[in-house]
């Protein structure tokens, strides 16, 4: 999948492609058509980076109700003859998604273009885990014939029915088909399960991987055959050496670290790292300057596993490097430093968005520091953060570091956060909005009374509204 093209945070479309809360704002006092068209832009063409982290789908769906938005444009990419050409979760994703929330608000046609997709689509799976979470009994029954007829009734067809009863996200369908009055539906449904079971009890009785009794060398040996095949297994190589070394084991482990292969001084790296040997910070450094690619950033994840007060002391020491060593120091004073390492950390915030700008991964640790450790001066950093960043984690993080260091944040962007995409946006915008302004209130009463809301910001809402506050 391609990075998704995202517009800039100024006009509707890029505010609605961020989850923003101002987007919604905007999109309601924009002209409907255009607002549906810059809507069904993003519904059609998913604007997260990654899509496992990143709501949108109710965001999007709410958005539907409020303007009142038929489902025509989600009809006809979903039934595109493209469906069946390009069949990667991504495409059609989040319109399955947009939809499972539209038919739990009650809306029919939502429901029905569901049905139809789970029995014609390409994604059918998705689309049927999201009927598992809101259609009735009969409506699932229904879908048994045309799902089944999928896979052929051969070995292979049989084989490929036992994987995708096994790895049903939601089994309700499964379950019910299981007992369905038509004995060739249930029984073909109930061998599929019995496969499944049974592949995944071969599956535990047949473990890859260190066995009790393997020596120090056998698990160097392990995380280099992984390297080899293209998977890191350093640190589950470095938990084993935690169970199978001893204190005469440790020269070995520390020359492994110093000079071995690159799979072995990994796996060392990250077990002297987690065992809090003195030596394993002179070791990182040494690896960053002079191993490969490879050992250099298994010396850098080492290095933030490390907990203690000896990495956060070096830590102040690295900060200032150019390299990749220097970013994790900063992570780490962001995370684990004192009031002392405010200064460190805001130039360290200040530079990244210069240099990497308001998307940089780094950027994750250091505006969660500025928030922990309540730097006032970086509210205008983490401002440009917030309006700007196309994550919608990073913006929710943004959004809780200016709850601490941002006197204005009650009656500005939280205010916004309430209409936000992220349910933990949402609910640090109920604890701290100013309830004096007419929107807040009636958005908190909307909020609790939202069956889809999340239980934490109802949570949260419910702290805030008063005995002054009309039931909803």
């Amino acid at each position: 999948m391609f990075d998704p093209v995202i517009a800039p945070s100024g006009t509707l479309l890029g505010l609605l492609q961020r989850g923003r809360g101002d987007g919604t704002l905007h999109a309601l006092a924009a002209p409907r058509a255009e607002a549906l068209a810059a809507l069904n832009h993003c519904v059609l063409n998913d604007p997260r980076h990654d899509w496992q982290v990143e709501n949108r789908s109710l965001y999007y769906a709410r958005l539907y109700l409020d303007l009142h938005g038929s489902l025509e444009e989600i009809e006809r990419h979903l039934c595109d003859t493209d469906d069946h050409l390009d069949t990667d979760e991504a495409r059609t994703g989040l319109a399955l998604a947009v939809l499972g929330h539209l038919a739990s608000y009650g809306r029919g046609d939502a429901l029905s273009l569901l049905r139809r997709y789970a029995a014609n689509g390409a994604n059918w799976a998705w689309a049927l885990d999201e009927l598992a979470l809101r259609d009735n009994d009969s409506g699932l029954r229904a879908l048994a014939t045309s799902v089944l007829a999928r896979f052929p009734a051969t070995p292979e067809g049989d084989a490929e029915l036992a994987v995708a009863v096994r790895d049903a996200f939601e089994p309700r369908p499964w379950r019910l088909w299981a007992e369905d009055r038509r004995e060739a539906i249930a029984a073909r449904v109930r061998a599929a399960q019995e496969a499944g079971s049974f592949d995944r009890w071969q599956r535990q009785m047949r473990p890859s991987g260190p066995r009790p009794g393997w020596s120090v060398q056998a698990v160097f040996d392990w995380a280099d055959q992984g390297l080899e095949r293209g998977s890191a297994l350093h640190v589950p190589a470095a938990r084993c050496l935690s169970a199978v070394a001893g204190p005469e084991d440790r020269p070995a482990i520390v020359e492994a670290a110093r000079a071995g292969s690159d799979g072995a001084r990994c796996a060392a790296l990250h077990y002297l790292a987690e065992s809090r040997d003195t030596v394993v910070l002179d070791l990182i450094e040494a690896a960053v300057s002079g191993g490969s690619h490879t050992v250099a950033e298994a010396a850098v994840s080492a290095f933030e596993r490390m907990c203690g007060d000896e990495a956060v002391d070096r830590a102040r020491g690295w900060v200032h490097r150019p390299d990749a060593l220097g970013a994790s120091a900063a992570g780490v004073l962001a995370c684990r430093g004192t009031a002392g390492d405010a200064p460190l950390v805001l130039g360290a915030l200040r530079e990244t968005v210069r240099a990497d700008g308001p998307d940089a991964i780094l950027l994750w640790t250091l505006v969660d520091g500025a928030g922990r450790l309540g730097i006032a001066c970086a509210a205008p950093v983490l401002r440009h953060v917030y309006r700007e960043t196309t994550s919608s984690q990073l913006r929710g993080r943004a959004a809780r570091a200016l709850a601490a260091t941002d006197p204005s944040f009650p009656t500005g962007f939280a205010v916004e956060c309430l209409w936000d995409c992220e349910e933990t946006t949402r609910e640090v915008a109920a604890l701290h909005a100013e309830t004096g302004d007419v929107r807040v209130a009636e958005r908190l009463r909307r909020l609790a009374a939202d069956p889809a809301e999340e239980a934490e910001v109802q949570t949260a809402v419910r702290s805030r509204i008063g005995p002054d506050m009309p039931a909803v």
